[in-house]
This record gives C-alpha cells, structure tokens and sequence, in this order.
C-alpha cells in the first residue's frame, strides 16, 4: 500500500522536519521519503490547514468491556478512538470482572493485534478494584500491563497506596491515582460552591482533592517511586504539583479535556451530560489548569471518555451517572481553548504519555514507523448522530458546528479517513 500525505505542516519537536511543510510518502506501513513537492501520482491525502504529527495516545478512555458492552464496546469505542485521532488507547481496569490478572491483560493485547488502534490496558492496583487486596502487579506487568491504577475511584486506603509505591519500584511501574478522597464527596453531584448552593444540589468540595494530593506526595516523599495524578481539577492541585515538581519530587499529572472548557456555572441547565466527575469547577480553577499546561506543570491532556447510556443519563441530575464522551471531539476541544496555541500543546497527547509508559518514541522521519494522526484547525465538522461513533450519546456537542476536524490516522500500515460532512 503506497499513499502520498502532501504538503502537511509536521507537527513534532523529536523530528528534524519540526515545523515545516512536507510530503511525506508512505509505503508498506513505513514513511519512505519526506520532502517538498514528491513527483506521485498515487492516493493523496491534502486538505487546507494539514497537519501531521506522531499518533495521539489517550491516557484515560472507558470501554465498559467486558460487562457493560451495551454502554461501549471494543468495536465502538476503537472506532471511536481512530475518528477523534487516536493510534493508541490506555484503557482503564474498571471493567466486569476487573482486569485484575494476566488472562484480563492478554485479552486486549490479542484483540487489538489486528486491529487499526492500539489498545493498552491499565492492571487494577487491587482485586476487582475494590481497595482491599493487592493484584499481583509483577504478573500483570510480564502480562503486558502498562501502568497500575484503580481508574473511576483512588487508591484511597493509605497502607495500599504506600505498600503499591514499594511494589512498583521492582520494575519501574507507573501508578496512576485519581485525587479525591470519597469521604468528602459522598452523595456529590457538582462542585461546591455559590452555583451548587444555588442550585440546590450537594456539592464536591476541592478540598478532597488536595488533601489526597497532599497523602500521596508524603508517601511518596517517605517511600520513593513514582505516581501520575490522574484528572486534576483544582488551582489548588495545580500549584500542589508544581511545587513537588520543584522539589525534585517524581510526580507528573493529566487533565481531562473538557475540564480546560467548561466551569461550574454550565450546569445551571441541569444537563447530565456535563456531569463528570471530578466535576467542573470554578473559573479559576480552570485558568489554573490552563496555565498548568501551557508550563508543563500539567504533562498530558485526557479525553476521559467515560461512555454511558441514555438510561443512566435522562434522570434527575443528582441521580444520572458520571461521564462524558470525549474522544471524538477531542481535537475541536483543544482549538476551542488553546487556539493558534493548539500546535504547541499537542506532545502532551503524543510524546508525554508514550514516555511516562515507557513507550517508544515515535518520530517523524524518514525510515520510521508511520504511525500518524492527521489533522487540521481550519476545517470544521458537523458532530452528530450520524457522525458519532460511539454507542453513547453523552456529549454537549452534539448537533453542534465544531472547529477543528480530524481528517485521519495511519497505523499498522492502515489509513482511516474521516468523511465528515461540513
């Protein structure tokens, strides 16, 4: 299979081509040549605005699979991924049973062997996620599993979390802990605060996310290791993990998506589908994400797509499920917040989370792998029912115009192309 990508702008600060616009010739899965203006007169993908950069990685996606296929499934939800830009999918272990040994691990590896996205999977830090016993992380690291997490809920009983750091520096492992401690938020709906009060709704106060960040930077202070916080949502978590950065301390950290988008003050319109949990917070909270990532504080940038059903949204706010889709939209997301900025930001979504996972660095050059994402700023899209791909309808975008489309993947020797209608 031979394509030609032309006159892309190629967005990656690993290859000498950085910044500049290339054709690239693609042939049997590998970028043959780069250069200006290749004489072909084969398949060739061009569009205004095109950008090409090493494929995105979604550190944090949902796939309720097994267990919960009538909320997404493997099929939708890499269907799914490949539409919003992604080669690579972390998955999160929360499934029915958890993936908490090696046969859970070897499953994902085998499925996507031949499929045009690439799914990893995050091992369960305890059996079925519960919090009481530890897995056996070592088994479940020869399996294939790329970092430890109890994904939807934190590590939060504190001699699990500390025994964990001890465990996972045999091999270099990569915990992965949502800061929040449950006790505070229990029976929560929104953030707490004047709109919460307003609204009548009990709220989830940002205090249970620092003081959780606050345990695990001691731990890690007294027992060493590593630890990632996974979806930060507070200026408070923010300068927290800044200063334990500046301290030499092994920490790194990701936000969700929509959370650089939306605040608090959305959810006057009680719309279920903007409940998400961490939830959005104040304006300045997410100001303080943004400065987060423009710094480097904040290292990776996650869809959190959490797909759920339309019977587990269309009730009461305070009884609908937590959960967002957010793939798809990923990329109009980022335009919508970072602008002419976007380009910068994006080795948060393809280098940083290959190398906090001990992954191997993609580059766009000349021999490489073409394992692409292509995209462009300048066109838009109409996101839809019949555009959307994933079994969940749980977005505030949809049956909206969205800046910013994703025209592709390359992958496996495989081309994905979005037909979207403007």
């Amino acid at each position: 299979m031979e394509f030609l990508i032309r006159a892309a702008l190629i967005v990656d600060s690993n290859s000498p081509h950085n910044n500049s616009y290339k054709d690239l010739l693609i042939r049997d899965g590998i970028i043959a040549q780069i250069d200006e203006n290749i004489d072909f007169d084969g398949e060739t993908i061009e569009a205004k605005g095109l950008r090409v950069s090493p494929g995105w990685l979604d550190m944090r996606a949902h796939y309720t699979d097994p267990g919960l296929e009538h909320k997404e499934d493997l099929d939708t939800g890499s269907a799914t991924a490949a539409a919003g830009g992604f080669t690579d999918v972390l998955l999160m272990p929360n499934t029915l049973p958890a993936v908490d040994n090696k046969n859970a691990v070897s499953h994902y590896a085998k499925w996507s062997r031949n499929a045009p996205v690439s799914l990893h999977v995050a091992g369960a830090v305890t059996k079925g996620c519960e919090g009481k016993e530890l897995t056996d992380m070592i088994d479940l690291h020869h399996a294939g599993a790329k970092a430890f997490t109890e994904g939807t809920s934190p590590v939060w009983h504190t001699n699990i979390m500390l025994k964990t750091l001890q465990y996972l520096q045999k091999f270099d492992g990569v915990l992965i802990n949502r800061p929040e401690d449950q006790m505070l938020t229990a029976f929560g709906a929104m953030h707490e605060g004047e709109v919460s009060t307003r609204l009548g709704m009990k709220g989830m106060p940002s205090i249970s996310e620092e003081v959780m960040i606050q345990r695990d930077l001691r731990l890690l202070e007294y027992a060493g290791g590593k630890v990632h916080f996974s979806l930060v949502s507070t200026r408070e978590g923010v300068e927290l993990i800044r200063n334990a950065k500046a301290n030499g301390l092994n920490v790194t950290a990701d936000v969700g998506v929509h959370h650089l988008l939306f605040e608090d003050g959305a959810l006057t319109e009680y719309d279920t589908n903007l409940k998400v949990s961490p939830p959005f917070r104040l304006g300045t909270d997410r100001e303080a994400l943004i400065a987060g990532v423009l710094d480097g504080t904040i290292d990776i940038i996650v869809s959190d797509h959490q797909p759920q059903d339309q019977e587990s949204k269309k009730l009461e706010f305070d009884l609908a499920e937590f959960g967002i889709i957010g793939q798809q939209s990923f990329y109009s997301t980022l335009c919508s917040v970072f602008g002419d900025k976007t380009d910068r930001i994006l080795d948060k979504v393809f280098a940083n989370p290959r190398a906090l996972l001990g992954m191997e660095t993609i580059r766009i050059e000349e021999g490489s792998n073409a394992c692409l994402t292509l995209f462009s700023p300048d066109l838009d899209w109409r996101y839809d029912k019949a555009s959307n791909t994933s079994k969940s309808e749980a977005s505030p975008f949809l049956e909206k115009q969205l800046q910013g489309r994703v025209i592709g993947t390359v992958n496996k020797g495989e081309r994905l192309i979005n037909t979207y209608e403007n």
